[in-house]
């Protein structure tokens, strides 16, 4: 049992080296993320804060969990996988967020050109997957649903670019999404060490210890944002874990934080355009509750006891 504990030290350590060694770095060059103009206008004293924090924590994670897995022997195909993942996605935000810091402004590259990489890098990761031999029937709590055969490499394209994209809104306060991270990568760890699935457990793990280190930095008041390419890595790899752990569905109630941000946008925009009214104050709907009074760190506590709770309970199903 002890030897688990290696990638969340492992992740911890060089992700609390480096986060610092980004933040004066993006400091001397005077380099910050601009803040969107109709956004919440207590926000705007966050311009100017560093950005693309997860280039910290996707260093880390690749190099602890290629250290972790050699040494305890349990690399195969699937660790190929979730790296490719998070490096990938990692790259495409990267590529938005240089955009955003260099050219002064919020908006990075156009959507169809960042959805189209997406969707590239979800269907080789789907591919991959599916002629290793991998199973294509979808599951929940360990019961096997339907076999959607080479039809799965659908739905592995719209459950990674849906899920990159819903953490990817989610990353608004705080440490919001760092927090529901730890939390959700834990838990698939506790499934994958049950599953005996130990390469997927040092990935998660190896998250877990990076983010957790990542969060004394990026916790109200943030010193440096996670930025796109943290977010969309996150979200790409939360759905990698679920797909090879075959607890597809499980990722809606353990994400279910990330579901509702996406689906409170979604509603707002389709509502607004049927009555040119609003459901919401603002969306994603966190911004709703700070527009209704809530602080900051409230909805941020909140929305982690939520991923908390629902994680948990999932793990009371769980056979």
């Amino acid at each position: 049992m002890k030897e688990w504990l290696l990638p969340l030290i492992v992740g911890f350590v060089i992700s609390f080296i480096l986060t610092p060694v980004l933040i004066t770095y993006f400091r001397s060059k005077k380099e910050g993320q601009m803040i969107r103009e109709e956004g919440p206008k207590w926000h705007e004293k966050k311009s100017g804060t560093p950005t693309m924090g997860g280039l910290a924590f996707i260093i880390s994670v690749i190099i602890t969990t290629l250290i972790c897995t050699f040494i305890l022997k349990t690399q195969n195909l699937t660790t190929v996988l979730l790296i490719l993942l998070i490096l990938s996605y990692g790259l495409i935000g990267m590529w938005d967020d240089s955009i955003k810091i260099f050219k002064r402004q919020n908006e990075g590259f156009k959507a169809s050109q960042k959805f189209s990489l997406q969707v590239l890098i979800a269907i080789v990761f789907g591919f991959i997957f599916i002629v290793s031999g991998q199973s294509t029937v979808i599951s929940i709590f360990g019961h096997n649903l339907f076999d959607l055969g080479y039809l799965y490499i659908i739905f592995v394209v719209l459950w990674i670019t849906g899920f990159s994209n819903a953490v990817n809104l989610t990353d608004g306060l705080d440490g919001l999404v760092t927090g529901l991270s730890i939390i959700s990568f834990f838990t698939y760890g506790i499934i994958a060490y049950v599953q005996h699935q130990y390469n997927v457990l040092i990935f998660c793990l190896s998250i877990v210890g990076s983010l957790i280190a990542f969060l004394l930095y990026n916790r109200k008041p943030a010193k440096i944002f996670m930025g796109d390419m943290g977010s969309l890595a996150l979200g790409a790899s939360l759905a990698g874990v679920s797909i090879i752990l075959k607890q597809e569905l499980s990722l809606i109630w353990i994400g279910l934080v990330f579901v509702i941000e996406t689906l409170s946008v979604m509603l707002q925009v389709g509502y607004f355009k049927l009555t040119k009214k609003r459901i919401f104050k603002m969306t994603p709907i966190h911004h709703h509750f700070e527009m209704s009074g809530w602080s900051e760190w409230k909805v941020v506590t909140v929305f982690w006891f939520v991923g908390l709770i629902t994680s948990i309970s999932y793990l009371l199903l769980y056979r």
